[in-house]
């Protein structure tokens, strides 16, 4: 059990430090520092092993957070990530990425700062992989059956894992010549460089995965021709439709969603040429959003030399500690300075963009913002606010609406509901075989929902094809992270 004393001995939590800011704008490489061993078996000795862990709750994988924890605190990593991969296959994609709902309903949270668990989670895969503990699994007999997995993000190859162990040949589509969805192409290499995937990949391929870049299904093969070719498929192509901007100017040259923007980057870094690269050296950037794909967007700018950096947010500015009406174990919306933030720049709040303005070639030069007021429940423009700031290049990163629905409606006739394919409490839609799992399904999300999703779809997918399983399922379509 744990150190019953251990929250008390270590009241301070400490986080590996990040790279000097002059340093880690030279070059691609992630952010962090290796973290000291003693620390950080400090850090998780302060977890309280408790009797209800809310940080359960607050994980959708299940994670057995107090058992690792201790784990790690005795020292016993090989231990350690055998009971992290029983419930989550990828904690190196959640170590680095997942904004930690876990953290939010840690108990120790309540009056202290929680508990490291994210840095714990990656610290246990990072010592595995450095000492050849992460081996494959391959089945121990096939099934004959096989699975079409749609789209190579965490839902879809966390399908495609659980699938190929238990039996079945699974084969994943992507329409990209590289394999890993947005973890390859929407994720900059200084949050998680691609050896990382690509290590991960290679276990899958030994379990037996077979993947298929450069496959655009309802264009190369049609949607109902693969579930004829596949005992069952798996859509898992991610919540990929960017959500626009109509304003005057939207159209002028310069102005770009961000992952037109952070794709190109990443194949750069990845050693391809990219032709008319989107680039922000020497130009005055403006970010419109303030979340993660916002963040990407500013440190890229950053290293690639940007002559300024402002970040715009319509809202108000977040609060520093957790508001009266986010109370624990809720997944409170806090001001976060990202590793990005450090790097300079301004962020602005209660900024409404109200016109992309025009050189004399049809190149963006300008931004034309107004103060933000609440009218009835409405953030609109304050009337006599208005103002410009110099901006080369715009990158709308406002999130994203969907999944693409060509191919789904037109030739499986799949019924959408706000935006995503209607899908049954099995994840099953109307189209028998065919299954929906993480953004594709449940729309914009995190990565710790999508890891979730995708387990909890091949369990069901297992099930169809096998008429019971031993898969688990950690969450149903109808789930929500804790809310008031």
């Amino acid at each position: 059990m744990a150190d019953p004393k251990g929250f008390l001995k270590t009241r301070e939590r400490e986080l590996p430090a990040r790279r000097p800011v002059a340093l880690r704008l030279m070059d691609w490489k992630e952010v962090y520092e290796q973290g000291d061993a003693a620390t950080l078996r400090r850090q998780a000795g302060r977890c309280m092993d408790c009797g209800v862990p809310f940080c359960h709750q607050g994980c959708p994988l299940g994670n057995l957070i107090p058992e690792w924890n201790d784990l790690m605190r005795r020292g016993e990593g090989r231990q350690a990530i055998e009971r992290l991969h029983a419930t989550n296959n990828f904690p190196e994609f959640t170590g680095k990425l997942c904004p930690a709902p876990c953290e939010s309903s840690c108990v120790l949270g309540i009056n202290q700062p929680p508990v490291t668990i994210k840095q714990v989670e990656v610290s246990i895969i990072d010592q595995a992989w450095a000492n050849d503990w992460v081996e494959p699994h391959p089945p121990e007999r096939l099934t004959g059956k096989t699975v079409a997995v749609v789209g190579s993000g965490p839902a879809g190859l966390a399908a495609a894992q659980q699938l190929t162990r238990a039996g079945h040949t699974v084969a994943v589509f992507e329409r990209d010549d590289r394999i890993g969805g947005l973890l390859r192409y929407g994720i900059p290499d200084f949050k998680m460089e691609k050896k990382v995937l690509d290590s991960r990949l290679k276990q899958m391929q030994a379990e037996g995965t077979r993947f298929r870049a450069g496959v655009n299904i309802g264009d190369d093969i049609s949607w109902s021709d693969l579930r004829a070719r596949y005992d069952a498929v798996i859509v898992a192509t991610g919540s990929t439709v960017p959500r626009d901007l109509p304003i005057p100017g939207r159209d002028l040259a310069g102005v770009h969603f961000a992952m037109e923007y952070l794709v190109e980057q990443n194949r750069v870094v990845a050693g391809d040429t990219v032709t008319d690269q989107i680039t922000a050296e020497g130009k005055h950037v403006v970010v419109l959003g303030g979340g993660d794909t916002g963040a990407d967007c500013i440190g890229t700018a950053h290293r690639q030399n940007a002559l300024s950096v402002t970040n715009l947010a319509i809202g108000t500015q977040p609060p520093l500690e957790r508001p009266e009406h986010q109370p624990w174990p809720t997944a409170p919306t806090l001001f976060e300075v990202q590793s990005a933030h450090e790097e300079g720049g301004e962020r602005m709040y209660l900024a409404s963009t109200v016109e992309f303005l025009s050189n004399e070639v049809g190149e963006v030069r300008a931004v034309r913002i107004a103060e933000t007021e609440y009218v009835d429940g409405r953030r609109v423009p304050k009337s006599g606010t208005e103002r410009e700031i110099p901006a080369d290049l715009v990158l709308l990163a406002l999130g994203f609406t969907g999944p693409e629905s060509q191919g789904l409606e037109s030739q499986l006739s799949l019924p959408f509901e706000q935006g995503v394919p209607a899908r049954a409490h099995n994840y099953e839609t109307d189209y028998s075989g065919v299954f929906v799992a993480g953004d594709a399904g449940r729309g914009q999300s995190l990565i710790v929902w999508a890891i979730a999703e995708g387990r909890a779809a091949a369990s069901e997918v297992d099930r169809f094809l096998e008429g019971d399983t031993l898969l688990p399922a950690p969450v149903r379509p109808t789930d929500r992270p804790i809310s008031l």
